[in-house]
């Protein structure tokens, strides 16, 4: 990690921390952190008038919000607006750390969208754990069948657990169908570049990645798995497969993945 690099996961961690009310990080902060970080990907550096409204509020920060997050990975509904009280001052403060983007005045392009992308990714795992803190209420018949129940559990998630109940269903059905090998059983919400892993679970050559919602990031670290020489496998909920597919032909790697690369819908 170079000094730019290692500087701006400071900053980010230091205004996390003086967004950080009550113990908690609210959810506002996340999406807020996301839209501005965002901001700087499309355009670095950015003057006021760039990302600022005329009254004061940073820009995406309502409408299209739910584009902007899901486009990494966390789930559209997860906030319809980052529109609470504190939230523009907390907005223009992380522009103002980071200089309007000036910060990364001498990266390459390639080296700032990547750090860019995972100090995003630091702010989406938080907001994945956000979500994992909100309670799913499930109302069984025991007169239906497993199946069923695992059906009505995955529909209650939708939009809710990031993913993480979905990813633990399939860790449960690789280690049932893999009974003689050891599944890794990582932490829902730790970042790959955090725990050192290439993907959701690894079996042999075979990366599995789970996701409720694909964004670049995910298909990113697909193509990643395949210059290591691994076979990435990512698992997406049917109505998601044409997303995926379109975000791995802006990544071109569409074709370099073609035969071996896996879309599907998940079945338990």
């Amino acid at each position: 990690m170079n000094d730019i690099e290692q500087e701006s996961y400071e900053i980010l961690t230091q205004w996390l921390v003086s967004c950080t009310r009550g113990k908690n990080v609210a959810r506002n902060t996340y999406a807020m952190g996301i839209v501005v970080l965002d901001h700087l990907r499309r355009k670095c550096p950015v003057s006021w008038d760039d990302v600022i409204s005329p009254g004061g509020e940073v820009k995406g920060a309502r409408s299209g919000l739910g584009n902007v997050l899901e486009k990494y990975g966390v789930p559209k509904n997860y906030l319809k607006e980052a529109t609470s009280r504190q939230s523009p001052q907390d907005g223009q403060r992380l522009f103002e750390a980071f200089e309007w983007g000036n910060k990364f005045q001498l990266l390459s392009n390639e080296e700032r969208d990547n750090l860019l992308l995972g100090l995003i990714s630091k702010l989406a795992n938080g907001a994945h754990e956000w979500l994992g803190r909100q309670n799913l209420k499930l109302d069984i018949d025991r007169r239906q069948s497993p199946l069923a129940w695992i059906g009505q559990i995955v529909e209650n998630a939708k939009g809710r657990s990031g993913g993480v109940v979905e990813q633990h269903l399939v860790g449960a059905k690789l280690e049932k169908r893999f009974d003689s090998i050891s599944v890794p059983n990582h932490p829902a919400h730790a970042g790959d570049k955090q725990t050192a892993r290439s993907g959701d679970f690894s079996i042999a050559q075979l990366v599995y990645h789970v996701t409720a919602t694909p964004g670049r990031g995910v298909i990113m670290k697909c193509g990643e798995n395949l210059k290591a020489g691994e076979m990435p496998i990512l698992l997406v909920p049917k109505s998601q497969i044409y997303k995926a597919v379109a975000l791995a032909e802006e990544e071109g790697i569409d074709k370099q993945v073609k035969h071996y690369f896996h879309f599907t819908t998940v079945h338990f």
